[in-house]
């Protein structure tokens, strides 16, 4: 039976990450966005850095936490395991050229970030206790409901696809946003300081519930807390390993380019890698990490102190900006310049060639310090797991926040606690395929809504920029030119928000 399941799910994630289906679906939508939206992304993205990192926060306006607080439960979500492990084995198996493929997936999610981002804050409802929930499930059941009218057909099919995603991502909150990430936490923990996954997920049970049982408040602050540092250190690591091979970065790069279009031919223990192959990865691997399409993007903006959609979506948009064009590529160019690429990629572990890279060179530095840089990996990788348990527990509770109601949302905070024991210490093959399923499945309800609700998007877009004091938020909020046509909801208790 767990024969015949296994294969029925591998083959349910070959079609739906498929060359024929989620990512050329994913790709039109990004492009598409992209065009509408005049390059938004590469036109603002200082001014949006500024809003994220240095202003941080509002004064005024409807939500939860800050901007810094909602794009920190962001990265924690999506800042993980794919980022070592997964950019790792995308360029093992695709080839170097993956690498350039999930730079595109980077550079047009941004604008599939910021779309999301933008309807989770204008579609957005208190729930009964007042705190605020939004995602794909709103804009899908009440913007499609102020699009096509209430009681039509489109309506309906917002209310279903609504239901949908919030199904799937519900399921998804307990795999690749729990008992996955909590494995690798504990396999670690395991192989590299000797300590029983056991004790492991009794430790992480006793974490995770300290932080989540808070709510949304809780962690966000964890989140702004633990996020930066775990990035910054990674990334001063790899930039290190990168300084060590300074003089293979032009070749490197080069090759990531070129090979994007031409495949790779055998070079050592590698098997080789087509275009096809080339671009499937690294478009998979690239979207499995960042999450653009996903719609999660829009349920983390949804809970930020603002007042204007537009100013939460530019800084949910340089969530994905840092995800790939910064982490991403640290892995990547470190797996190119090492050669961990072609030397290591017979293991079939990324993480392990990413652990190799490292290691080989801090040992050029010194001998003595090649077991830092394995020890780096190590960390790094339980940390990025550890905080994607923490951001998906936001994720899933919301989901069925909206499918149930608040009444489910302590109970499963406390089953999402109790899960991660399951993930530390069991073996997760069928989980894995499963959350890649739930994952493609999520995405399928919240493009229909992007492309539908486009237009909306443009619209708040270009009254927004069309104020001449849009880049001095202060002026804008004071200003009675800058009004918007999204009702602010009184934060007081109110009645049940999701359910169809």
């Amino acid at each position: 039976m767990t024969e015949a399941i296994q294969a029925a799910l591998d083959a349910a994630s070959s079609f739906i990450w498929g060359p024929f289906f989620l990512i050329p679906l994913l790709l039109v939508v990004g492009v598409y966005l992209t065009v509408r939206l005049r390059g938004l992304q590469f036109r603002v993205l200082f001014h949006a850095l500024w809003l994220a990192l240095v202003r941080r926060n509002e004064k005024d306006g409807e939500g939860d936490i800050s901007h810094y607080q909602a794009l920190s439960t962001a990265l924690a979500a999506t800042v993980g395991v794919g980022n070592i492990a997964g950019a790792a084995l995308a360029i093992g198996v695709g080839g170097p050229g993956a690498l350039f493929w999930m730079w595109v997936t980077g550079l047009l999610g941004m604008a599939t970030k910021y779309s999301e981002a933008l309807l989770g804050v204008k579609y957005r409802r208190p729930d009964s206790k007042g705190e605020m929930s939004g995602g794909p499930m709103f804009y899908l059941r009440h913007g499609l409901a102020e699009k096509f009218g209430p009681g039509t057909g489109g309506a309906r099919v917002g209310i279903v696809l609504g239901v949908l995603f919030a199904l799937f991502g519900a399921l998804a909150s307990f795999g690749i946003g729990n008992m996955t990430q909590a494995n690798a936490v504990a396999g670690q923990l395991d192989s590299t300081f000797g300590i029983p996954t056991w004790a492991s997920g009794i430790g992480m049970v006793v974490l995770v519930g300290a932080v989540i049982l808070g709510g949304i408040k809780s962690i966000g602050r964890f989140a702004a807390g633990a996020v930066p540092l775990m990035i910054i250190v990674y990334v001063l690591a790899s930039l290190l390993v990168l300084a060590v091979n300074v003089a293979e970065i032009p070749a490197a790069v080069a090759l990531v380019v070129s090979d994007a279009f031409t495949g790779t031919s055998v070079v050592g223990g590698f098997a080789g890698a087509t275009f096809i192959l080339a671009m499937q990865q690294g478009m998979a691997r690239g979207i499995f990490s960042n999450e653009s399409g996903l719609g999660t993007g829009g349920i983390a903006a949804a809970a930020a102190r603002t007042a204007q959609p537009v100013r939460q979506a530019m800084v949910s948009m340089t969530q994905t900006f840092i995800d790939t064009l910064i982490v991403v590529t640290m892995t990547g160019l470190v797996i190119v310049v090492t050669g961990a690429w072609s030397t290591q990629a017979e293991a079939g572990d990324g993480a392990l060639m990413t652990n190799w890279a490292m290691s080989e060179a801090f040992g050029d530095i010194s001998p003595a310090l090649a077991p830092i840089g394995g020890y780096v990996v190590a960390i790094s990788l339980m940390f990025f797991a550890f905080t994607t348990l923490v951001g998906w527990s936001y994720y899933g509770e919301r989901c069925l926040d909206f499918l149930v109601g608040r009444a489910a949302v302590l109970p499963f905070r406390l089953l999402f606690v109790a899960v991660v024991y399951v993930g530390a210490t069991s073996e997760l093959d069928l989980a894995w395929t499963f959350s890649d399923v739930a994952n493609g499945l999520m995405a399928v309800p919240n493009l229909i809504g992007l492309l539908v609700l486009s237009g909306v998007v443009i619209a708040e877009t270009k009254k927004y920029f069309a104020e001449p004091n849009w880049k001095d938020p202060d002026l804008i909020d004071a200003g009675e030119a800058m009004t918007t046509e999204m009702p602010i909801v009184p934060r007081r208790p109110g009645p049940r928000h999701g359910r169809p």
